[in-house]
This record gives C-alpha cells, sequence and structure tokens, in this order.
C-alpha cells in the first residue's frame, strides 16, 4: 500500500507545501495577468503592488520576518500610492525592487542593497526547486488536498450557503432577474477573457508563477561576501600615520581657508545684475559637492586597518573632528548656494535632486564619523550607504516631487516674482504639476494668464483623446481624474492656445 502520511519538511529538508501556498501563488498571476499582460497603465500596477505583498506574506512556507519586513511594507505602500496617483516608470522599478526586498525580510534575510540583486537572481534556481517540490509532495501523498475533515468543515458551509441562497432568490423573482443578469454577465466576461488570450500570455503566466514560487521558497542563502574576518592587529606605530596626519592638517587649514573665501564672497550681500548665478550656484555647488564626496572617501580610506591600532589615533581622532565640522559648515555653504538659485528663478526637478544628493552626502559623512567612532568596519558603512543613496532615490521618485516644486514657483509669481515662470514654460510637467497651476488663471499678469490657460486646456483636451483612461481601470490616474474635473467647472476662453504659449515661453525666457 501507499503510505498516505503527509511529507513533513523533515523528511524532505523544505517546508511542506500547503493549499493557502497554492492559493496565493495561482491569485499572484491571476493578478499579474490582468494588470501587467492585459493592463494599460499605472492604476493596475498600484493594485499589483498593493496585492503582491499581501498575498507572499500568506502564503509564504518559511516566514521568518525580520523588523526590516514593516519598512519595506510602508515603502510598498508609498508606491501604490504614487502610482495609483500619478505614476512612472521609475516608480514601477523602485516598486519591484521593494518587493524583492520585502521577500528577503518575509524569509529572514536583511535586504541589503548588496544583496537584493543576488536574491532577484536566484528566484529562476528557486521557482525550479519549488516546482519540484510541488511535483515531489503531489506524487508522494497529494499532501495540499485538504483531508477529508478539513474539506467537510469548509464544504459544508459553502453548500448550506449555495442551496439556502438559492432557495430565496427563487422564492423572489425580482432577484431572480438581477442574479440571473449578473451571472450571465459574468459568464458572457469569463468566455470573453478566455477568448482574447494570446500564445504569449500563457508563457507570461509560467514565468510569473515560477518567479512567485522563487520568491516564496528562495534557495538565496547569505554569503560571506567579505571572507574570514581578519585577524586583530597587534598595537603599535602604523607607517602611514605621519602621511594621514600631515594630509588631516593641511585638509583642517584648506578648507578653513576657503571657508572664510566662501562665507565673505556669498553670504550678507546684494547680488548685482549680471551675476553668475549658474556659475556660482550651480556649477559650483555641483563641485562642492564633490569635495564633500571626497572628503567622505578620503576619511574612510584613513580609519581603517593597522592606523586603528596605533597608540597615537587619538591624535588622528582629533583633526577628523575638526575636519568633520569643516565639512559640515562646507555642507551648509552648498545649500546656501543653492538656496540662492532657487530665490533667482524658482525650483526644479534638477533642484530637487540637488537637495537630496546634497542630503546623502551630509548622511553619508556622518556614518563615517560614526564609524569612526564606534569602531564600524567597512561592511557596515557600505550597507549604510548604499541605503542612503537607495532611500534619497525612492524618496524622489515616490513623493509628489512635482507637485511640491510647481507651488513653490507658483507661490513666487502669484507673490510678484515672476522669474519662476521659466520653469513652467521650459520642463515638463506631470499632471500633479498641472494641477498645481489652477490658481494663476487669476494671475495679473495677462501673457501668464494665458499662457497657463493654453497650457492646461491643451493638456485637457489630451486626456479627452485618451480613450484608454476612461475604458480601462488599469490605465486611471487619480491625479488625471481630478485635473478632468476641475477644468470642467473653468469655461475655455476663445483664444489662440498656441499663439498664447509661445508668446508665454518667449517672455518666461528672460529669466532662463
Amino acid at each position: 500500500m501507499t503510505d498516505s502520511r503527509p511529507v513533513k519538511s523533515s523528511e524532505t529538508g523544505f517546508p511542506p507545501v500547503r493549499a493557502v501556498e497554492l492559493f496565493a501563488v495561482a491569485i499572484s498571476v491571476l493578478i499579474s495577468d490582468l494588470t501587467i499582460f492585459r493592463g494599460n497603465g499605472y492604476f493596475g500596477l498600484a493594485v499589483m503592488f498593493l496585492a503582491l505583498p499581501i498575498l507572499l506574506a500568506l502564503g509564504s512556507p518559511q516566514r521568518n520576518a525580520r523588523p526590516s519586513l514593516w519598512v519595506m511594507a510602508v515603502l510598498l505602500a508609498g508606491v501604490v500610492a504614487r502610482l495609483a496617483w500619478c505614476g512612472s516608470g521609475w516608480a514601477v522599478l523602485v516598486g519591484f525592487v521593494c518587493l524583492v526586498g520585502y521577500a528577503m525580510a518575509l524569509v529572514g534575510l536583511p535586504p541589503y542593497m548588496t544583496r537584493v540583486l543576488g536574491f532577484a537572481s536566484h528566484l529562476i534556481a528557486s521557482g525550479h526547486r519549488g516546482l519540484n517540490q510541488y511535483v515531489v509532495q503531489f506524487m508522494a501523498n497529494n499532501r495540499w488536498i485538504p483531508r477529508k475533515s478539513q474539506f467537510l468543515s469548509i464544504g459544508f458551509p459553502l453548500l448550506a450557503l449555495l442551496v439556502f441562497g438559492s432557495l430565496f432568490v427563487l422564492a423572489n423573482p425580482d432577484l431572480v432577474k438581477v442574479v440571473g443578469t449578473q451571472f450571465e454577465q459574468l459568464v458572457n466576461q469569463m468566455l470573453g477573457w478566455l477568448k482574447n488570450i494570446s500564445l504569449l500570455e500563457i508563457p507570461f503566466c509560467i514565468a510569473t508563477g515560477w518567479l512567485v514560487i522563487g520568491l516564496l521558497r528562495p534557495t538565496y542563502q547569505e554569503p560571506d561576501e567579505w571572507g574570514p574576518a581578519p585577524q586583530s592587529e597587534a598595537l603599535g606605530p602604523a607607517p602611514l600615520f605621519e602621511a594621514f596626519r600631515n594630509t588631516l592638517v593641511m585638509v583642517v587649514g584648506l578648507f578653513a581657508a576657503y571657508l572664510v573665501f566662501e562665507f565673505r564672497t556669498l553670504w550678507f550681500r546684494e547680488f548685482p545684475v549680471g551675476f553668475h548665478y549658474s556659475g556660482y550656484a550651480h556649477q559650483g555647488a555641483a563641485w562642492l559637492t564633490v569635495a564633500l564626496g571626497l572628503a567622505t572617501v578620503l576619511l574612510s580610506v584613513i580609519f581603517q586597518g593597522q592606523i586603528l591600532n596605533d597608540p597615537r589615533l587619538g591624535r588622528l581622532k582629533t583633526l577628523a573632528w575638526v575636519w568633520s565640522a569643516e565639512n559640515f559648515v562646507l555642507a551648509i555653504a552648498v545649500m546656501h548656494r543653492l538656496s540662492i538659485y532657487v530665490d533667482f528663478n524658482g525650483m526644479t526637478r534638477m533642484r530637487m535632486v540637488g537637495w537630496l544628493g546634497i542630503a546623502s552626502v551630509v548622511v553619508g559623512f556622518l556614518l563615517v564619523v560614526i564609524k569612526i567612532a564606534k569602531g564600524r568596519d567597512f561592511r557596515w558603512l557600505l550597507r549604510r550607504e548604499l541605503w542612503t543613496v537607495s532611500f534619497a532615490a525612492y524618496l524622489y521618485f515616490i513623493l509628489p516631487v512635482d507637485r511640491w516644486i510647481t507651488q513653490y514657483n507658483v507661490r513666487q509669481i502669484l507673490a510678484g516674482h515672476l522669474a519662476p515662470s521659466v520653469q513652467i514654460s521650459e520642463h515638463p510637467l506631470s499632471t500633479e504639476g498641472y494641477l498645481e497651476l489652477l490658481p494663476l488663471l487669476k494671475c495679473q499678469d495677462e501673457i501668464i494668464r494665458r499662457g497657463i490657460t493654453a497650457m492646461l486646456f491643451e493638456r485637457k483636451a489630451a486626456l479627452s483623446r485618451d480613450e484608454l483612461r476612461t475604458s480601462d481601470w488599469t490605465a486611471r490616474q487619480i491625479a488625471e481624474d481630478q485635473l478632468d474635473k476641475q477644468l470642467l467647472s473653468i469655461p475655455e476662453p476663445l483664444y489662440n492656445h498656441t499663439a498664447d504659449f509661445e508668446a508665454f515661453q518667449k517672455y518666461a525666457y528672460q529669466w532662463y
């Protein structure tokens, strides 16, 4: 006789397959098919990134969640909100990275950026092993088929619901008509869906199921990519101590002299007509940011290895603290330069990138200071530096950047400072940016007012031509619906929109 005992994880080395796991895989494939293969927009992808983490948590056979799981869940919630409101391709990419990090945290692996790619590259092999486990367990004892008692505990209530519910429906002719119509529509939709299956859809669903199984049953193990821990060096003078000490003395003096020059030339002064804003506030800020980055690298290089066992290390740290203080003052100077440019002619996406870049460099430098003070190793530093850069990228692609920069520029224009209008006329805007232009319909400057009116109603016409936006739920965007609704209440003026926008561009370019 065939052994009917369920296959246990201790006998195979793998967690047993449960019915809920198969359910999670099947629904994940269905949702991915509807939102990726058959979908036509970002709203569908928002639904997918909302559903998949729940299904992974439901079906995971080796759940060993880390606290970072909640962090990844919050980041995915940000992705969902971004895609539902006003999505972008970059937000989709961020969503997939966060989903891999979520799957790692779910099984107890820390989602370090150095390992996310490694985990993702194992998904094909993980899916293959998972499918093999499904087949082996099915052939052994049909483990995921519910036992009789389990089946009856679920089946009897459902059967009772179906029987008595059908009797109550049949007792009411109006309900019979409504339910019959709804059932007929459902059947027709299912038949239509089946008829529209393409040849590429079948391999897509197979590949999706394969990858989902790989996320649920990963083969990836944490490698010790750094090799064995180096043996601690004996206490003694380091050969490069004098070189490092002299270098720190030199940069401390150089930074002090430069900071005096910076404050004397760019702080507390009125800038004359013709001041080179681009050179000082744009290019200059970029070069100073590079200097901050190099300072971070240099400090990291100095405080490692044999130098940490030199009895004179305290002197080196004192110089490092002085230089660190100068670097933070330099960071303030860089931010001041950027603010000069923003005050001159408004905010842009690249200036937002600049703010985030400076913040990342400052956080990176702070991490180096912590590394020195706490005696952390290079692995600790690298992981947190990569997290810092990745989080800055996440913020840029997920937060409503266009909304914020347009709000700032609109406030400046309405206050009488018209220069930021060039950022509206010369740079592309997403729908969330267009929403913030509505107050400019009351701008006192006629050229700006008519130019903004032209932009808004041209955008409205483009939305009305997009038939998928109203016919396919996956293509909906909350920001587009809101803009369309608000513009419906505003009568469109009988102006030549093309001529008005060209006049606006020419007028605003004086502040470029």
